[in-house]
């Protein structure tokens, strides 16, 4: 783990022998009020594109939003995506992955949402799979958001915590676990990884990339971090990556 005092150094220049793994949200795109949002540049789904094009198709998206979610940002792009930070995954061939909800999510659904009806500014979003707690407009419900969800997780459910929001989710899944499916199969085995990620949801992929011989990119302000390089912010990443796309 890096100190966040440390200055992370800038990466190598992009490398289309790589496989890559891409956070949507603070990474590729600006982080909105709205988490749902589709708030996007109708340019991503074009530069995606070029860019899968460029690396042989080894690029997927490993985000926290729903794989059906994903699919309407970048449509009408498809390619392989993972969702619910691992939960779910959708192969090059179209097919999505995506065990039945644990029997505990009932339980911690009735409980999140009797909690956010009680407290003004709060959102549950409901994935199915995954449940996730917002306090990006009430932040000051932190700690009681942080409560309310180790209350309510029992099981195999675990705590994920990220911008402005607390997620339960199945424990057995991450975005390290997605990158280690994603290289065990083509186009992505054999090649060497990339993770780019803001948060700390994005950790679990900056250690499955180093795990594999790769390398993890944080884009945004320093903090502690397994990354080993770090762009300053998504334009910072967007010029960056101009060669690749283009090429």
């Amino acid at each position: 783990m890096h100190d966040a005092g440390i200055s992370l150094p800038l990466p190598p220049a992009p490398d289309p022998h790589w496989a890559w793994f891409f956070d949507i949200d603070g990474t590729l795109i600006e982080l909105a009020g709205e988490p749902s949002s589709l708030r996007v540049s109708h340019a991503l789904p074009e530069v995606l594109e070029a860019m899968s094009r460029r690396v042989g198709g080894a690029m997927a998206l490993v985000s926290g939003r729903t794989v059906s979610n994903i699919l309407a940002l970048i449509a009408p792009l498809e390619m392989p995506l993972a969702g619910c930070h691992g939960v779910e995954r959708r192969l090059a061939d179209g097919r999505v992955l995506r065990p039945a909800p644990a029997p505990e999510i009932a339980r911690a659904r009735q409980l999140l949402t009797t909690f956010t009806r009680g407290h003004a500014g709060l959102r549950l979003e409901d994935k199915g799979v995954a449940l996730a707690i917002h306090y990006r407009d009430v932040p000051q419900l932190e700690a009681a958001c942080r409560n309310a969800v180790e209350q309510a997780i029992s099981g195999n459910l675990g705590v994920l915590a990220g911008k402005m929001m607390f997620e339960i989710k199945p424990r057995d899944y991450s975005k390290g676990t997605a990158l280690t499916a994603f290289m065990a199969v083509m186009p992505f085995q054999g090649r060497t990884p990339v993770f780019l990620g803001d948060d700390q949801s994005d950790e679990d992929g900056f250690a499955a990339a180093a795990a594999h011989g790769g390398l993890g990119i944080l884009v945004g302000p320093p903090r502690p971090t397994k990354a080993m390089f770090r762009l300053e912010n998504v334009s910072s990443l967007h010029i960056w990556l101009t060669g690749l796309s283009k090429g």
